[in-house]
């Protein structure tokens, strides 16, 4: 191909994201790994395909129309404290995967993490270029947290804390911090950072001599948790709600088909369920006004 050439088709690892097999880091490492073939030839990084192409993960065949009639599915998962974010765990702990409804096809992608300690919004979605827009950096979105930090918090230290500090993995810093109540030196704070780097609120936090003793995510974007869904539930977003992360993340909004009759009878019952008993959390119950 001349440099004047116009690429066609579209990169394989964006294609198999969208068809809910991964993200595109995880198909990028699929196709290094020489698990994916191209009309029956071994597959490489960068390659890129067309409709017409007949594409195989691990030996079974990836079907793009099949992809394209799937809806978009996202789901807004209530974390509790005890759950890890892997799939499997060596030691047999619970994973967040445990509790999420089984897909059709393809498979629910982590939008981040959140450590063993940490409770509340996680976001789970079948559309693996979505997922990947949502965590890039250069989507900028803010994350806002809940944090019960034990000793001494005065406005030097805040400031700080806004300011930037360097961590192990370079400078961090806290958007926004809110004191949210709490007696003496067990005090209740809202932050916000706009990265997803491991540990990242903690290891703020600690950096000034205080402790972290509760930590749970409120935020991601515009995205809150709703009240009805209770620690270790789940609700799926409606189309409407996907479309807004879907321009959040800088793509175009989608059309879905229909739901089936069966689709509708299984969300109902799910949401009668949802809505039976209140959350108990032991934190304050009702997000800030922004």
């Amino acid at each position: 191909m001349s440099k004047d050439e116009t690429p066609t088709g579209e990169k394989l690892q964006k294609v198999l994201a969208r068809a809910g097999l991964g993200s595109r880091r995880e198909m990028e490492r699929a196709i290094e790994a020489g698990r994916v073939a191209v009309n029956g030839v071994v597959a490489s990084l960068g390659e890129r395909v067309v409709p017409d192409d007949k594409i195989e993960l691990d030996g079974r065949p990836v079907n793009e129309s099949d992809v394209v009639a799937e809806r978009t599915r996202v789901i807004l998962y209530n974390k509790p404290v005890g759950e890890i974010c892997s799939r499997h765990d060596p030691e047999g702990r619970p994973t967040v995967y445990d509790r999420l409804p089984r897909l059709g096809s393809g498979r629910w992608i982590s939008v981040g993490r959140l450590d063993f300690n940490t409770s509340g919004l996680l976001l789970f979605t079948n559309n693996g270029e979505l997922a990947n827009r949502l965590m890039h950096p250069s989507s900028v979105i803010d994350r806002e947290y809940l944090v019960r930090i034990q000793g001494d918090v005065d406005e030097a230290m805040k400031k700080r804390l806004r300011e930037g500090v360097l961590l192990d993995d370079g400078m961090a810093r806290f958007t926004d911090i809110v004191d949210s109540g709490g007696e003496g030196t067990n005090r209740w704070y809202y932050c916000v950072v706009m990265e997803g780097r491991n540990r990242e609120v903690r290891r703020l936090w600690e950096s000034q001599g205080v402790r972290v003793s509760r930590l749970k995510r409120v935020r991601y974007g515009s995205v809150f948790i709703p009240s009805h869904v209770r620690v270790g539930q789940w609700v799926e977003m409606e189309t409407r709600e996907i479309n807004d992360l879907l321009g959040m993340a800088g793509l175009n909004k989608i059309r879905q088909r229909p739901l089936t009759q069966a689709e509708k009878n299984k969300k109902e019952r799910h949401e009668r369920k949802l809505r039976k008993s209140p959350s108990r959390s032991g934190v304050p119950s009702k997000p800030r006004k922004r």
